[in-house]
């Protein structure tokens, strides 16, 4: 893990993909192990990561935690 950000009431570790994007992990979120990925490298500002995790959490389904289906 490279650090973590909270948005939005949300916390979020940020660490390097594999294929050297980022891999944010949903740490407060209901589905342990959850999160997401972006092709970006995580040497960004922490505006850019907060506007990934917001556009993240605008897809969930605030029933099931997991984006929502269509």
């Amino acid at each position: 893990m490279l650090f973590t950000l909270d948005v939005d009431g949300e916390r979020f570790a940020i660490r390097r993909a594999g294929d050297g994007g980022t891999a944010y992990d949903w740490l407060s979120g209901p589905n342990e192990g959850y999160g997401f990925g972006s092709s970006g490298t995580p040497n960004r500002p922490a505006g850019e990561h907060r506007e990934s995790i917001r556009a993240f959490l605008a897809m969930i389904d605030p029933n099931t935690g997991y984006i929502a289906d269509g």
